[in-house]
């Protein structure tokens, strides 16, 4: 099992990401206004902040995890057979959330009893 990136890559995404972000909604040049002029205005920019950083977490989570590409299928979740074998290659998958839309790399198996595909489990 292994995981898909590694931290050092996985915070610097998060650092560009969230620093492009913070150089458009305060700029570093005092001569540059600040966008908004009420708290609710803010709120928006809050949101706006939030609805682009936090999908970008979950998928770099997501690939730091040590099970995010396994070896094996392990056992059928439909008949319980172990006659499964991993499917070659990857598929992305957009995941809907609360944070938003997150996009994460999927691996498949194929049982060869049923004849059913699933994602494989570490358990």
């Amino acid at each position: 099992m292994a995981a898909l990136t590694d931290r050092r890559a996985a915070r610097e995404r998060l650092t560009k990401m969230f620093e492009a972000m913070r150089d458009r909604l305060i700029p570093a040049d005092e001569s540059v206004p600040l966008k908004g002029g009420t708290f609710r205005e803010w709120e928006d920019q809050a949101d706006e902040l939030e609805r682009t950083l936090c999908p970008v977490f979950l998928e770099e989570r997501a690939a730091l995890e040590s099970n995010a590409r396994v070896e094996v299928g392990g056992r059928c979740p439909h008949c319980g057979s172990d006659r499964v074998y991993l499917i070659h290659g990857q598929r992305r998958s957009e995941v809907r959330t609360t944070h938003g839309q997150v996009v994460m790399d999927k691996q498949s198996c194929r049982c060869r009893s049923c004849d059913r595909a699933f994602s494989p489990s570490v358990s």
